[in-house]
């Protein structure tokens, strides 16, 4: 059974930088795509980035220039660097992915998912 475990949650202030990680256990092969997501109380989910095996990587225009996805396949672990937080980045954030997929794009359902792991940005 494959399993995602999220990590590196916390607060800061606004400007301030957080990176987050995602390693995902119990798989025979690498995840053919991971993304990432986060929801906030009274919001929708928001998948925010999404990351190929072939190191395809795409972003939601919100995060896009201040958030990086990567991965280190040797290790299993996936990464989001978060620079320039903003308070409206205030969220949990979900690791989720497939180790099989046709494609891999932000919008594309995902089999596992982690339990979250909660950002805190104040102004």
């Amino acid at each position: 059974q494959v399993t995602l475990v999220e990590s590196g949650g916390g607060s800061v202030q606004a400007g301030g930088s957080l990176r987050l990680t995602c390693v995902a256990s119990g798989n025979s092969y690498n995840m053919y795509c991971i993304g990432w997501s986060r929801q906030s109380p009274g919001k929708e989910r928001e998948v925010i980035a999404a990351i190929e095996y072939n190191e395809k990587t795409l972003y939601a225009n919100s995060v896009k220039g201040r958030f990086t996805i990567s991965q280190d396949l040797a290790k299993n672990t996936y990464y989001l660097q978060m620079n320039d937080l903003k308070p409206e980045d205030t969220a949990m954030y979900y690791c989720a992915g497939n180790v099989v997929a046709d494609v891999c794009e932000l919008d594309t359902g995902r089999d596992i998912w982690g339990q979250g792991t909660q950002v805190t940005v104040s102004s």
